[in-house]
């Protein structure tokens, strides 16, 4: 009998974050360390993690952290958690190298960190408990699903996974290791929810084939195709298809091409060497390379292929310029909450001219399940719970519905929030309570962060603007020894900027005066009352509540 805990501190009711725990008695098991992306009000933030204060209290419970595959959302967190919690990280070779490129980015060396690799062969022994693995297909090789095995039956986290068929074996799934693990008792699976509802879904990749096979046989030009550059199996399928046609390959993306890297160095990705082009920078687009029989595969994340689009035609690149027998093929569906940038993108190209064809999901094979797939997965593993993970609320319901539809009871599907813990005694739910979670705003690298008022701030400064205040005064003479200065940005109001800058230099002045009469001069206390009283009169004269900075200037110095 055992006592277990499920939970997530990240990746339930929103897109990434992902980060999942099982506790075991007394070990802590945590499935996956990765960042979100920020929403488009959060100003200055490149990345949000989840709060691990809870595992920082617990660490010396935990026994490591158990990673299904190399994607942002799922190992970004890391540097951070890694800083905190110098515990040992479980991957599969590809995975593991992307992780020790990360650690690096972070200037970490990866060789001071416990980075263990695995396959689906591996089991791992935690006291009474193992871990073990099983591979899934997805659209980055290797990616696995992990089984965590108790007295009480095994908790299985599989997250973004496909059935479909594939040719490639690093991306092929383990039928028989899942059917396997439904042979003994499973008590939770724990399985994504993005694709639960989509309906009509691509099951294989007849269409791209077929559609990208008819451009490289009429096109006259080079092709530019744009995809992301998580999406291996895709870019190799490109590449397999384009060599095939006599094409040379070049790839662009600077972040990107990292990855692109790791994996061709890795022998996860497979281009012939005489057929690499290394594109070199102009100055001048009349000196790029214009081969007809070129291929170039612009990568990235999020917003990257299209940012890179656009460059290509206002001419801004540095490697490609478009010209007018160039093709352009658009791989990379808008991801949530790029959508805009997107749009934006797409009638920058098509003002240019420019000769563009879209390949959206009616075309694109997903790398996410949809319902057909999750009642397969349940049909082999038979468990005895189902837990929604990773999505949007409106995806963990999707995939309740499938539940449902499947015959399982309202009581047997397990929708949570992140924080929320369901323990279980003997294979039976006992209780359920709350931790704190919440979110930390990472600016820069990821070991550093923000916090919520800083984010306030630059929302207020982005809808309200600035005022900055710069007052000289003596110490020595105890008076004011010029016109306080006004600079506002951001702003605007129907006052002459004269007449407001006015008002202000002389409240402010008045202030300063007062305070300097006084036998203790306390400069923060001044600053606080001109930053209020400042505030006061342009919320009166404008409706404006800007950001007020204030800066006091000892001259006598």
């Amino acid at each position: 009998m055992a006592n277990i805990k499920i939970f997530a501190l990240g990746g339930l009711g929103e897109n990434g974050k992902n980060m999942y725990v099982v506790e075991v008695d007394n070990h802590i098991f945590i499935l996956d360390a990765g960042i979100k992306y920020p929403d488009i009000d959060m100003y200055g933030v490149d990345a949000v993690i989840a709060d691990i204060s809870y595992l920082v209290k617990n660490k010396e419970r935990i026994e490591g952290v158990f990673i299904s595959h190399g994607h942002e959302d799922h190992i970004n967190a890391l540097p951070y958690l890694l800083k905190q919690i110098p515990t040992r990280i479980y991957g599969t070779h590809f995975t593991i190298c992307l992780i020790e490129n990360l650690l690096l980015n972070n200037k970490m060396d990866f060789k001071n960190y416990k980075l263990f690799r695995i396959n689906e062969n591996k089991i791992l022994k935690f006291g009474n408990v193992n871990v073990s693995f099983f591979n899934t297909t997805h659209s980055i090789p290797e990616s696995v699903a992990i089984s965590i095995n108790t007295s009480d039956g095994s908790i299985v986290y599989c997250t973004d996974f496909i059935f479909g068929p594939t040719n490639y074996g690093k991306y092929q799934t383990s039928f028989d290791k899942i059917t396997d693990l439904g042979k003994g008792h499973v008590l939770a699976v724990l399985a994504e929810s993005i694709g639960a509802g989509t309906i009509n879904r691509i099951k294989n990749d007849s269409l791209l084939e077929h559609s990208y096979k008819n451009i490289l046989v009429n096109s006259q030009g080079r092709i530019i195709v744009s995809t992301y550059s998580s999406d291996l199996s895709r870019i190799q399928k490109i590449i397999n298809m384009s060599v095939a046609k006599g094409r040379k390959i070049a790839i662009i993306g600077r972040n990107a091409k990292k990855i692109i890297d790791i994996a061709i160095d890795s022998n996860y990705l497979s281009i012939p060497k005489e057929r690499l082009i290394n594109l070199e920078p102009f100055e001048d687009a009349k000196f790029q390379r214009l081969d007809n029989d070129l291929v170039i595969i612009v990568t990235g994340v999020r917003n990257e292929p299209y940012n890179h689009l656009v460059k290509m035609a206002l001419g801004e690149d540095h490697y490609v310029k478009f010209v007018p027998t160039d093709k352009v093929i658009v791989m990379s569906p808008p991801l949530p909450g790029t959508e805009k940038n997107a749009i934006d993108s797409l009638n920058t190209l098509y003002r240019y001219d420019v000769d563009i064809e879209i390949f959206d999901k009616t075309i694109l094979r997903s790398s996410h399940a949809d319902k057909e797939d999750l009642k397969l997965l349940y049909a082999m593993l038979k468990p005895t719970f189902i837990v929604p993970i990773k999505g949007e609320y409106r995806h963990m319901y999707e995939q309740y519905l499938v539940a449902k539809d499947a015959g399982y009871q309202d009581d047997d599907i397990l929708l949570l929030d992140n924080g929320e813990i369901v323990e279980f005694e003997n294979g039976i739910i006992t209780n359920r309570s709350l931790i704190a979670t919440g979110d930390i705003f990472v600016d820069g690298s990821l070991l550093g962060n923000v916090n919520e008022e800083v984010i306030k701030k630059r929302e207020t400064l982005s809808e309200e603007g600035v005022l900055i205040l710069t007052i000289n005064y003596d110490i020595r003479l105890r008076k004011v020894v010029s016109i306080p200065n006004v600079v506002t940005k951001g702003l605007s109001y129907n006052l002459p900027s004269d007449e407001l800058n006015l008002k202000i230099s002389q409240i402010a002045r008045k202030i300063v005066e007062n305070g300097l009469v006084k036998k203790s001069f306390d400069l923060e206390k001044i600053k606080t009352a001109i930053e209020e009283e400042t505030l006061k009169l342009m919320l009166k004269l404008t409706k404006h509540r800007p950001v007020i900075i204030c800066t006091l200037v000892d001259v006598s110095k």
